[in-house]
């Protein structure tokens, strides 16, 4: 009887330690996945971090574990109302990517808390958000919402969230609008504004296409003169010519007679005009002379 107690006993402390020692291990066994960092606490404070995926051990009941991503996470800010240079209020819908890439003091600053971390980048990217904003006019932030705003805001902020052992990658606007109650408002003076713009355009436009109007006109204007002139001077060369042929064959006494029957022969044909062709002629008419002197 005495044995079998004692076999019993020490089967359940041999039990009891098969169990403390499968306790101990597990609690001593850290796993760390690959999209997060684990935090080795002793006694409450940071001992060392984990930064690599795998199986590492701690102290048991001495040594506590905490875990905080390691990947790049997302925050998706609420709306918020920004004033511009020009005192216009926008309503601002942005988003950030950031990342913890100093574990030490993440937990140190933040307490390993991702809504704190949250927290402090909403007000850090809201101010910066406003900074810009404010030292650019509406019509700047709308056209520079392709990349230049948010490089702005990137600037504004700096290295300022390096303190929390965090990283901002980017700043970015989902929507950047008007407030509804002013947005018929300003949109009536953009366009008003669009169509000031286009009548000058058109004006110019009309304005150079008048100038280039009147070159023309003077240009023809000066082809025609130039042009007029050379005829009157080809005409003058060809009376002048005809008058030195006339003078030629008057001054040879055979071609002035010949050229004087010719003349007269023509003067005769012009004066039978209609059904009657008689010509009458007195006995002293230069043409009946010639006439009488034909042989």
């Amino acid at each position: 009887m005495t044995t079998n107690i004692k076999k019993t006993i020490f089967k359940v402390l041999f039990a009891v330690i098969i169990l403390s020692g499968v306790i101990i291990l597990f609690t001593s066994m850290v796993i760390t996945n690959e999209n997060e960092y684990t935090i080795i606490k002793q006694f409450g404070k940071i001992d060392r971090v984990k930064k690599d995926a795998g199986l590492s051990f701690k102290t048991p009941f001495i040594e506590t574990t905490d875990t905080i991503p390691k990947q790049i996470l997302f925050y998706d800010m609420p709306e918020s109302d920004v004033i511009t240079m020009d005192k216009k209020t926008m309503v601002a819908d942005s988003y950030v990517l950031w990342k913890i890439t100093n574990p030490t003091k993440f937990a140190q600053t933040l307490s390993l808390s991702v809504t704190l971390a949250e927290n402090r980048i909403d007000t850090t990217v809201y101010n910066a958000m406003k900074n810009v904003i404010s030292s650019n006019t509406q019509a700047e932030v709308i056209s520079g919402r392709d990349g230049e705003l948010s490089a702005s805001i990137m600037e504004n902020i700096g290295d300022s969230m390096s303190q929390y052992g965090i990283e901002l990658i980017s700043v970015d606007t989902k929507h950047l609008d008007l407030p509804s109650n002013n947005k018929t408002a300003v949109f009536e003076r953009m366009i008003s504004e669009r169509d000031k713009i286009a009548a000058t355009f058109t004006a110019e436009g009309q304005s150079e296409a008048q100038i280039i109007q009147n070159t023309t006109d003077k240009e023809i204007a000066i082809s025609i003169s130039d042009a007029q002139t050379k005829a009157a001077k080809i005409i003058a060369e060809g009376e002048a010519e005809y008058m030195r042929v006339l003078s030629d064959a008057y001054d040879d006494s055979a071609r002035s007679e010949f050229y004087t029957f010719v003349r007269s022969l023509e003067a005769s044909r012009a004066s039978l005009t209609g059904d009657d062709k008689t010509l009458i002629l007195s006995a002293d008419s230069p043409i009946a002379q010639i006439f009488y002197q034909i042989d």
